[in-house]
């Protein structure tokens, strides 16, 4: 892959819209002297989405949505300042649209209460994200380890401006693909299963690419694997029906994880949970191809790629990792 971060980027559309959500109505008549919420209306539960097309853009766009306790900043420039999946992937032609789901970052505003605590718990996520086990990094992690990049890291974090409702942000994500039209949708973490049941009651996501999902993995009645034990709790799987669940067979999807996984269980919840996930993908897979579809797993390690974290797109070696999926998407004529 060409690297080329200094040459100039030539945006053929940017823009930013909202799309999805709901919206409710207090009772009664609006009064412009009094002002109490009597016949006011209030939009939310939509999702946040910041677009760019370049010139000569490929056939497909990407729709790329973040992880848990994360926004778009995800995808935007790495912990570091170098660029990141947006960049990336627009200077290989493709047009890139970045999500804040519902209730989250620029998304602002929600039709449920909810209230932000303010709770140090940073060196638990460094743990979680697999950058090392506090205060010390992994060794060879492809993570920067100078202060300011961790900065930068943990910066990126923000709350929940209400609960995580799965559906309402399926519903919004499937309102964007309802908008642009066709398209592959990458997803990280939690959005992982989200993105399963966006795919679902959507056909114009045409392929999707799953960074580390960590739940929410669908399986037909009678093939629900058992809940998996971990020392950071079991994962569940979730029953969908069978017509639901083929929808997916019709797509092709790719998932890949990072390294620093254990083989064997550990009593380190921030490792040993991803040990059960990446299990819990493989199970997965098989069962969406039993059912003649086309579903692979990819850990990093296993093909030569080391060192990454929890978030592959944004380590230091995110070029290489982007690779992986410009060959996936040319393989499977996505581009």
């Amino acid at each position: 892959m060409t690297r080329h971060s200094e040459a100039p980027l030539i945006i053929a559309q940017q823009g930013s819209f909202a799309v999805g959500g709901s919206v409710i109505k207090s009772e009664g008549q609006f009064d412009p002297i009094k002002l109490t919420p009597a016949g006011q209306t209030l939009h939310g539960d939509h999702a946040y989405v910041f677009y760019q097309i370049p010139v000569d853009q490929r056939k497909l766009p990407l729709v790329m949505w973040h992880g848990f306790g994360q926004f778009s900043k995800t995808w935007e420039s790495t912990p570091d300042g170098r660029e990141g999946y947006q960049n990336i992937f627009l200077r290989q032609g493709y047009g890139v649209y970045l999500i804040d789901q519902p209730r989250r970052g620029s998304a602002g505003k929600g039709t449920q209460s909810g209230t932000y605590s303010p709770t140090p718990e940073e060196q638990k996520w460094f743990n979680i994200f697999r950058v090392g086990q506090w205060p010390n990094y992994f060794e060879n992690v492809q993570f920067p380890t100078d202060s300011e990049s961790l900065n930068q890291y943990f910066r990126q974090m923000v709350p929940n401006i209400g609960p995580i409702d799965p559906h309402t942000n399926a519903d919004a994500v499937s309102a964007l693909f309802d908008k642009i039209g066709d398209g592959i949708l990458v997803t990280h973490s939690h959005s992982g299963g989200m993105g399963w049941l966006t795919a679902m009651q959507n056909p114009h996501i045409k392929a999707i690419v799953s960074y580390e999902p960590g739940s929410g993995f669908v399986f037909p009645p009678g093939e629900v694997p058992e809940a998996m034990p971990s020392s950071s709790g079991a994962l569940s799987a979730v029953q969908v029906p069978l017509s639901e669940f083929t929808k997916l067979t019709e797509i092709p999807i790719v998932i890949y994880y990072g390294d620093f996984i254990p083989e064997q269980p550990s009593d380190s919840p921030g490792q040993d949970g991803w040990r059960v996930r990446l299990e819990m993908a493989y199970v997965w897979a098989d069962a969406i191809n039993r059912h003649g579809g086309d579903a692979r797993v990819i850990h990093l390690p296993k093909v030569g790629i080391f060192g990454n974290t929890h978030f592959p797109f944004s380590d230091l070696n995110n070029q290489d990792v982007a690779a992986l999926m410009l060959d996936w998407l040319r393989e499977k004529s996505l581009d």
